[in-house]
């Protein structure tokens, strides 16, 4: 099988609540004639971000076209559940034309590309390209792109500071490893807000990085789909912190899920979210709601204390009203008992 007949995959990586999911919907609803298969890889037990893409199925993209992992990172569980799902995609008739990956977001993309590499894929499928997705706001507040001079004018003053911040290298590795930086939320963070997003991706960017700004996911998937990248190949140009390392680890973060009775009000549920992320340094809040008297579910999405809620649907005839919510955070700053209470207040 030569390269030109392999099946082209995109990577889509970014921090939690950046946009992946929103960019791949879009996608999805303007495939181009495209048949594509996507796979969501979720940080928690609760799948959300694969039911809300399976609840936008086109024929271009069925929700048999839909594959969710959830709880784990894909690229720690290449042989048992990875490769076994890429194969199955491979399967699928018809064949899709193109494959969508969503990372977790706190997924390290450069392992995943490594996985590529396998004997059982890599004569038949290639990475097309690497998308990051990052908020705009988030990344002009400094939250994700720490000041390097800074930095390391505390390293030298002080010789206990020997690495950067769990969050900073997940940033970090996956600007290195994209081949375009979609800057999201361009209206919540201005002008000049887009301007310092800018310019601290570009202090990142191992090589010069095309940045296009994008609103609610709406890109033309031209810009995005086609890049020909195959960086599977090209792992040398796209160094991470975790180069020397044999392995990769997540325990930096942590997941827990609420469980909670019916709401009889979505306000101030989404206030005690706010309060939650402000008083524990919670990262994200995302899941759905049972609302008394409502027969819709609403969904619930919360990055730091920017919450967002919307009903997405009706609950099933079938299915039992809960409320779950999936809250992540870094591991010291998780303590179920404390974010159950907060959210039950």
């Amino acid at each position: 099988m030569t390269d030109l007949a392999k099946l082209p995959v995109t990577v889509v990586t970014g921090f939690l609540g950046s946009g992946k999911t929103t960019l791949i919907r879009h996608l999805m609803q303007n495939a181009g004639g495209r048949r594509l298969a996507v796979l969501v890889n979720e940080f928690g037990d609760v799948g959300v971000d694969g039911e809300i893409l399976k609840g936008c199925a086109l024929p271009d993209c069925p929700a048999e076209n839909v594959v969710e992992l959830a709880n784990g990172c894909i690229c720690c569980t290449v042989a048992d559940e990875f490769i076994p799902t890429m194969e199955a995609l491979l399967q699928l008739d018809p064949r899709p034309d193109h494959i969508l990956i969503e990372t977790s977001g706190l997924a390290l993309p450069k392992p995943l590309l490594k996985a590529f590499d396998w004997p059982a894929i890599r004569s038949r499928i290639t990475v097309d390209g690497v998308i990051a997705v990052a908020d705009a706001e988030a990344v002009a507040a400094g939250r994700f792109a720490p000041n390097i001079a800074a930095v390391d004018a505390q390293r030298a003053a002080d010789d206990s500071i020997d690495h950067e911040t769990p969050l900073s290298e997940v940033f970090e590795d996956q600007i290195a490893c994209a081949d375009i930086v979609l800057l999201t939320k361009p209206d919540l963070a201005g002008p000049e807000g887009v301007a310092a997003a800018r310019a601290a991706i570009e202090a990142e960017a191992p090589r010069k990085l095309p940045v296009v700004e994008v609103t609610e996911g709406a890109v033309d998937p031209r810009v995005i789909l086609g890049l020909g990248a195959a960086a599977e190949d090209d792992l040398d140009a796209r160094p991470s912190h975790h180069d020397s390392a044999a392995d990769h680890d997540h325990d930096d973060f942590e997941s827990v899920v609420i469980d909670l009775p019916e709401q009889d009000d979505p306000e101030a549920l989404a206030a005690r979210i706010e309060a939650l992320a402000r008083s524990r340094n919670i990262l994200r809040v995302k899941g759905h709601v049972a609302v008394a008297g409502k027969p819709m579910r609403l969904l619930v999405q919360a990055v730091g204390a920017r919450v967002r809620h919307q009903f997405d649907r009706p609950w099933a005839p079938d299915e039992t009203r809960s409320t779950r919510l999936v809250v992540i955070a870094e591991h010291d700053d998780i303590d179920e008992g404390a974010i159950r209470a907060a959210l039950s207040a």
